[in-house]
């Protein structure tokens, strides 16, 4: 029988990070999560993490290297999959500094205390894995090329900006160090369980409580949406079987306006939970001014992934949306 690996994953108490650690529970792993418990963590994967007899839960800082380090070499940790991050690109615009420390000191003081667990040769085949995004390549130009590996960094806002930094940091130590890291970038996600903050369960949470749904300028803003099972799908497959120092891209195949988006989601509303007024949430849909530095278009290419690693986006975008849905009108009251 196969040793069970140990995975760290920082801000693992996140919407995506939270998925990756029952995705690779479910894949054998032992999980340490560490997480600082800021806005972004989800109150109810909290409280499931720190009951859960499969995962060590740590609140921790990822700018704390030493607690890295001691949680490296006390769990003989195999691979380390950087979740961590300020990810709302409004409050970016806002509070840019918040993520300047979290997003690129934090990266840094993560790469410091990996290379030291590196070069002791606890685990011969330790890999660092940085969670990107496709917003560091800024928007897809008039070609309408979609991003892959290649495509230029050019981001945009100072969310992406800061990514984009973090990036950079990972391909040194990685070309300066010998520090074994991949990075990956993915597409817009959602899923069940996402901070109330992002698009789709604003659009969700204001419709149902009587609010306006706004969308941002003319709504003509596109961008390709990725179910947050199907982004861990080809986390860990980029974890088991990506080429050191390599890049991949993961896609959803689902590219929809903003304002085209906001409308599925209210027909489907419109459906599962119906208004006692008898009116369309669609009705709620308000045009607000847009957002300072917003992309135009998104769209990713992850065919080098497919090649590399065998990966696919395999559900249903409805379905899936549905579920979605249904998370959210369970939970409201709580999140």
């Amino acid at each position: 029988m196969d040793r069970q690996k140990i995975c760290l994953v920082t801000g693992g108490a996140g919407f995506i990070g939270g998925h990756m650690v029952d995705y690779l529970v479910c894949s054998n792993y032992k999980v340490i999560v560490v997480d600082a418990c800021t806005y972004a963590a989800n109150p109810l994967l909290i409280k499931e993490l720190e009951n859960n007899p499969e995962v060590i839960f740590i609140r921790g800082n990822i700018e704390d290297k030493d607690l890295i380090a001691k949680i490296l070499e006390e769990y003989s940790v195999d691979v380390l999959i950087n979740f961590a991050a300020e990810t709302h690109v409004d409050n970016s615009i806002e509070n840019p500094k918040t993520f300047l420390i979290t997003n690129i000191l934090g990266t840094f003081s993560l790469l410091e205390a990996s290379l030291n667990y590196h070069e002791k040769k606890i685990k011969a085949d330790f890999k660092f894995i940085q969670i990107s995004t496709d917003e560091v390549f800024g928007e897809v130009g008039d070609d309408l090329m979609p991003f892959n590996e290649k495509t230029n960094y050019e981001p945009r806002s100072p969310y992406s900006a800061s990514k984009a930094s973090a990036d950079h940091l990972v391909r040194a130590w990685h070309n300066t160090y010998g520090l074994p890291t991949i990075i990956t970038h993915c597409s817009n996600n959602f899923g069940p369980g996402q901070n109330k903050e992002k698009l789709i369960p604003k659009i969700i949470l204001n419709a149902v409580s009587g609010h306006r749904i706004p969308v941002y300028g003319d709504g003509e803003n596109t961008r390709d949406w990725l179910y947050v099972t199907d982004h861990c799908a080809g986390i860990l497959l980029a974890a088991e079987y990506g080429v050191v120092g390599e890049r991949y891209c993961f896609g959803g195949d689902n590219q929809f306006r903003n304002i085209d988006l906001a409308k599925k989601v209210c027909a489907r509303l419109d459906y599962i939970y119906p208004s006692l007024a008898g009116n369309s949430y669609a009705d709620q849909i308000k045009f607000v001014e847009d957002r300072k530095g917003h992309d135009r278009h998104y769209a990713v290419d992850y065919s080098h992934a497919t090649r590399s690693l065998g990966y696919k986006p395999t559900s249903k975008f409805e379905v899936c949306l549905d579920d979605t849905i249904n998370y959210y009108l369970e939970h409201a009251d709580k999140l």
